[in-house]
């Protein structure tokens, strides 16, 4: 899984895809009704694409609850990967304490590397010396 900025990239995406995923339900199966006086229902010929396929009113209502659920899932999601990005709850004088820290660390730790590093170069010289000796006695 990547870092937290690409999975809210990647979940930024997904709701437009959910949102253009709804509107093409909604758009797609709504009823044929006329809101005002004004308002016409083309007739379609035989040889037309439909350009609405309505389906019964309970079908349209449980895809819209289902459409809106997973809308507002994604939509939390996306808040909690924001509020779990470093930096919303530091200022910026945390923030460059905290990287002093790591800093501080890293070169404590590239120390004990290197001084583990010329120890391991030491037994090596040992071994080697050692062994060598024992191949003159025999």
């Amino acid at each position: 899984m990547g870092d937290r900025l690409t999975q809210l990239q990647q979940a930024v995406d997904q709701l437009a895809n959910q949102f253009i995923a709804t509107f093409y339900f909604l758009e797609r199966h709504h009823d044929l009704e006329q809101f005002g006086p004004n308002d016409k229902i083309p007739d379609l010929k035989p040889e037309q694409p439909k350009e609405v396929e309505t389906v019964d009113p309970e079908t349209f209502q449980r895809g819209q609850l289902d459409l809106a659920r997973d809308l507002i899932v994604k939509e939390q999601q996306i808040e909690y990967l924001i509020s779990s990005l470093p930096g919303l709850d530091n200022s910026e004088r945390e923030q460059h304490q905290s990287i002093k820290e790591l800093e501080e660390e890293l070169i404590s730790a590239e120390a004990q590397r290197l001084e583990a590093a010329k120890e391991k170069e030491e037994v090596l010289a040992k071994i080697d010396a050692l062994i060598r000796s024992i191949r003159r006695y025999r």
